[in-house]
């Protein structure tokens, strides 16, 4: 894949005030008009003000270009393009390839940040030390169950060693959410695999471990994340990565982690005791116990500081939602890819 930038288009950015480098950051949307909004007064209020803001609409059929045109007309540093395939990773070229800035943030169509967070990001990448930065992506929900998801998210229980849903301290990572990175690193690294529908990110960022580079967890760097806001959304979200990441094991099977292997070997578990209890049933309840006990001691637990009852009680089918959910999605594309070498 070659990735052409252009040149800048004259006048189109303010020149910077201080000396400040211009930084890049790019959104791809697809029918947010709810949630973009609030993501881009949240960039144009950022303390770093040389920014361009690339916006790739992913052929929404809402109102989601009106509410950017609107943005627009009002703050000369956001553009708008096309992505005509869709795909997140595809919205991420597109982007790229209109980005003039030395530092590239990627922020997503449902989050916000606070005003400081490009200014730090930049800070951290200009020390020379890393390839990537990202901080903690906090959900957050409006409804019962997207309240109840914010906070399964939040819990090692759920995400097992995705720190950067539940980590403090700052440390080297294998994968960051969001990255902010050196544009000249990313064009270098050919951008992000097209090939993808889903886990674009981390195999992005495996890549740029691999060329020798790092990557920093700040936790002071913080998102609020707008989660799936019900439970139906939420399974089909984990289903899609479940497939990416079986994408992604295929592209680079030594990535391979622990967290990555649990939920399919746990579907694998629980329809082996399925199929257990048409003749014993009692070893089938004594096979599911373990992770039975585990998913209502991590319920309770997650739960606790949620003030809303109804809230509380769909903790429990959130963890389900993200493991089995996470775990029938790599067995689902596992199986569609072993059809198709088959076949050939």
């Amino acid at each position: 894949m070659t990735l052409r930038t252009p040149e800048p288009a004259a006048g189109a950015l303010p020149a910077p005030e201080d000396g400040e480098d211009l930084v890049s950051v790019v959104v791809p949307a697809r029918n947010e008009e709810r949630a973009i909004g609030a993501t881009l007064t949240a960039l144009r209020g950022k303390d770093h003000r040389n920014l361009q803001i690339v916006v790739v609409d992913g052929g929404s059929t809402d109102r989601t270009v009106d509410v950017i045109r609107r943005h627009m007309a009002e703050d000369p540093r956001i553009e708008l393009v096309h992505n005509p395939r869709r795909t997140i990773p595809t919205a991420l070229n597109t982007g790229l390839a209109h980005v003039r800035g030395r530092w590239l943030v990627r922020m997503d169509a449902h989050s916000t940040v606070d005003p400081g967070y490009v200014r730090a990001a930049v800070s951290r990448l200009r020390e020379g030390r890393w390839g990537g930065v990202g901080g903690r992506k906090d959900g957050t929900g409006t409804t019962p169950a997207g309240r109840a998801i914010a906070a399964a998210l939040g819990s090692r229980f759920g995400v097992g060693g995705s720190l950067y849903h539940h980590g403090v301290r700052e440390q080297e990572v294998d994968h960051i959410p969001f990255g902010a990175y050196p544009t000249d690193l990313v064009r270098r690294l050919g951008g992000w695999d097209d090939r993808l529908e889903a886990n674009e990110d981390f195999e992005f960022d495996l890549r740029l471990r691999s060329s020798g580079a790092t990557l920093l967890f700040d936790p002071g760097l913080t998102i609020r994340w707008q989660s799936k806001q019900s439970l139906g959304d939420f399974w089909h979200q984990y289903v899609r990565y479940g497939r990416g990441k079986a994408d992604v094991l295929r592209l680079h099977p030594g990535s391979a982690r622990l967290r990555h292997l649990a939920p399919p070997l746990l579907v694998l578990y629980l329809a082996a005791a399925l199929v257990t209890a048409a003749r014993r049933p009692r070893t089938a309840v004594a096979m599911v116990a373990p992770y039975a006990v585990a998913l209502g001691l991590a319920s309770v637990q997650t739960a606790r500081p949620l003030e809303d009852p109804r809230a509380r009680a769909r903790v429990p089918a959130a963890f389900l939602a993200m493991h089995v959910g996470w775990g029938l999605g790599v067995w689902w594309r596992a199986l569609e890819l072993a059809g198709r070498r088959a076949a050939r």
